[in-house]
């Protein structure tokens, strides 16, 4: 019985984070790493340069102290703010899950599990296929991220097709089938009735 019990616990071992693990179970690999396209804050930029440039249009013309200058600091502020919320957003599709990790100063980082993903969805605005961009909507089963958005990211088609082969493939290993029950009113005259 003792040969049994050690046999099975050598087989669990510390991996490199320092985490127990099943060492029989496949590694989790990563597919993919990607973050959203600062094109997304083209519009924030834009305004900024607007912004900053009347700014000093205004110090230059009018005779305001060199100290007005300092109202650059503002969308400048707020520009550098959005570069970062949207720099520090990172997605990882790995052989099981699709990791997001979000956050400036906090970090979040949220999983779905690739079974539980039901459709995905790519949308490519006009301003995206002029940049080559793409967006990703995942519908899925998680109940903490029903859907989730990859937004603005290159090479959409090459990610969507790696997702949807992956979420295919975590299916069968884990034998899940995603079906949709719906339901008709009652009185519509399609449901089965007794007689």
């Amino acid at each position: 019985m003792d040969k049994v019990v050690r046999g099975q616990l050598d087989s669990y071992l510390p991996n490199r984070a320092g985490c127990w693990h099943d060492c029989r179970m496949s590694e989790e690999n990563s597919l993919w790493k990607g973050k959203p396209s600062q094109w997304l804050n083209f519009g924030v930029f834009l305004s900024t340069l607007i912004v900053g440039l009347v700014i000093v249009a205004v110090c230059v013309y009018l005779p305001l102290p060199v100290a007005a200058y300092a109202a650059l600091l503002l969308p400048l502020g707020w520009a550098g703010w959005k570069y970062l919320h949207l720099h520090t957003q990172e997605y990882e599709l790995t052989t099981e899950r699709l990791r997001y990790t979000r956050g400036v100063i906090n970090q979040q980082v949220n999983e779905i599990e690739l079974y539980r993903v039901k459709d995905t969805v790519m949308v490519r605005k006009w301003w995206m296929r002029l940049t080559g961009l793409a967006a990703i909507e995942l519908i899925s089963s998680e109940r903490s991220i029903p859907d989730l958005v990859i937004p603005a990211i290159s090479g959409g088609m090459e990610m969507r097709e790696l997702l949807r082969n992956q979420v295919e493939s975590q299916r069968e290993k884990k034998h899940v089938r995603e079906t949709d029950l719906d339901e008709a009113p009652v009185g519509d005259g399609g449901g089965s009735s007794l007689r």
